[in-house]
């Protein structure tokens, strides 16, 4: 999973980071409203958080720009403006839930995770195939009834996979899913990934669409 994090207050957004990171959750984080709609612009996102009160542009005005281009990414809104007026304006603008500050993490990655998998289409956040079973919202890996521990980037690599299942995703596509804006891509990074992966789950859950990129099976 990738997510756009819309933050001004360091200390928050640094909180928040690390606790995404350490979910296998790739963050790219911005503190500006216009800095948040050039990355929508140039990048493709799972889901976005949003704070309101931003500098340069409001969060309201990115919300209500973003829908008015007809873009759907699941927004999350997390803000210190608790009223009720305040709800009812951030949901009427489009966001798809809301979380006042201040909020404990857990129920922070829990709401993100419920939101990306509504957005995918899934009632549930099981995905399997054959001996293999993947839960996303947990992030435990199953095969012939025994765990498997993933690194964290064999997992960004599993999970951007089974969210569409069917859907062919470039090798370029993954590269994002594993560093966004930080640090330097290793040139045969998703193919070790993917090796790793193939070991320690079987040979035939991801497939090599040559020349294209991988995938893994609508089941």
């Amino acid at each position: 999973m990738k997510i756009l994090l819309v933050e001004d207050d360091l200390m928050i957004g640094e909180n928040i980071q690390i606790a995404l990171d350490g979910e296998g959750i790739t963050v790219d984080w911005v503190t500006s409203g216009s800095e948040a709609e050039a990355a929508v612009g140039t990048q493709a996102y799972d889901a976005m958080l949003l704070d309101l009160g931003l500098p340069q542009k409001d969060g309201i005005e990115v919300l209500r720009g973003l829908r008015a281009r007809g873009n759907t990414l699941p927004v999350l809104v997390i803000t210190a403006r608790d009223t009720v007026p305040d709800r009812v304006r951030g949901l009427n603008s489009g966001a798809d839930d809301y979380l006042v500050k201040p909020f404990d993490l857990e129920e922070l990655i829990a709401r993100l995770h419920a939101l990306v998998r509504r957005a995918r289409g899934r009632t549930e956040p099981v995905y399997r195939n054959g001996d293999v079973e993947v839960n996303a919202a947990t992030r435990e890996v199953m095969t012939e009834g025994r765990q498997v521990i993933l690194s964290a980037r064999e997992w960004a690599i599993l999970d951007a996979l089974i969210a569409r299942p069917g859907a062919i995703l470039s090798r370029a596509q993954l590269e994002e899913r594993l560093y966004g804006w930080s640090g330097d891509v290793e040139s045969n990074a998703v193919e070790v990934y993917i090796h790793g992966l193939r070991k320690k789950l079987g040979q035939q859950l991801i497939i090599n669409v040559r020349g294209v990129g991988y995938m893994v099976e609508k089941t």
